[in-house]
């Protein structure tokens, strides 16, 4: 039994000196995950590489263009027939607006469906999932008619932020976490004589960082990337967004450019980069949180 007892760290020590070798099966899936990897991001260098070319190589072998054959020609056009500055600033106006109107709505109305009671609150829930089936396309001429004629809201942000305001998939977001929150401390906040707002913002906000994130990132795409709508709104060309801008580039001055090729997939570029850039400060946040940690025992 002694022998038995005293060999064990030795064991554990050769262990650990000399741990075993790897198996086929892990080589193979860090060779699958590799392929997978330049599969996903290859469409992303070939879109930078074509929109810096001067001369249009549409071939396989654009992918490895000559260095004298890049430039920034295609973006100088860009900002010379659009304005980048301008749309940027437009597209900020428009997605940061939806951004806090979709955080806070969504933020209210997932606390009273997750953790008030009242009456149609199961019926309200089911009306909340029904919405994300219908489409937007389907609403574009009732929210035309009220918009732009009922409310007067042409050629404003208002009228493009409005109908972005309330996403239904943010309010789904905010409902499931806050029913994985202890009930208990919710009861223990009441008793101690805070509001539901109280509770809300100081109690239950500072445990959904995550579900904060991931409905930003989620509110973010949407109308940064959208271009009917604002279109429809505004026909003055100082409040169009990027995307806008973007499209009307690619459908009338992109094709007599001296690089068509080029200048669409720079345009392409420079809508993906704050989209991109934003999904990776973003993702170094998103961690997990200690949820039991809120109550005690």
């Amino acid at each position: 039994m002694t022998t038995d007892v005293a060999a064990r760290p030795t064991d554990e020590r050769r262990a650990t000196e000399h741990p075993p070798p790897a198996r086929p099966r892990t080589v193979w899936s860090w060779i699958a995950l590799l392929i997978g990897a330049f599969a996903f991001l290859f469409p992303f260098y070939y879109m930078i590489i074509g929109s810096l070319q001067k001369e249009p190589d549409s071939g396989p072998s654009g992918a490895f263009p000559n260095p004298a054959n890049l430039g920034l020609h295609n973006y100088a056009a860009i900002d010379s027939a659009i304005s980048l500055g301008r749309s940027l600033v437009n597209s900020g106006i428009f997605t940061g607006g939806v951004i806090i109107c979709t955080t806070v709505f969504g933020l209210l109305a997932g606390y009273a469906l997750a953790r008030l009671q009242f009456r149609g609150r199961g019926s309200t829930f089911a009306l909340v999932l029904l919405v994300q089936v219908v489409p937007f396309q389907l609403l574009l001429i009732p929210l035309y008619v009220l918009i732009v004629r009922d409310y007067g809201l042409a050629d404003s942000y208002l009228g493009m932020i409005l109908p972005f305001a309330i996403n239904t998939s943010a309010v789904f977001i905010f409902r499931q976490f806050f029913l994985q929150l202890p009930a208990a401390m919710f009861e223990a906040a009441r008793m101690d004589g805070a509001s539901e707002l109280q509770i809300l913002f100081r109690v239950a906000l500072p445990l959904c960082k995550p579900a904060v994130l991931s409905v930003v990132l989620l509110s973010f795409t949407g109308p940064w990337n959208e271009f009917l709508w604002p279109f429809l709104v505004t026909k003055d060309q100082d409040m169009q967004p990027l995307a806008v801008s973007l499209a009307n580039y690619i459908s009338t001055v992109a094709a007599a450019a001296a690089n068509p090729f080029g200048a669409i997939l720079a345009g392409a570029c420079v809508l993906a980069a704050p989209a991109v850039a934003l999904y990776i400060i973003f993702q170094s946040r998103f961690n997990s949180t200690d949820i039991d940690s809120a109550t005690k025992g």
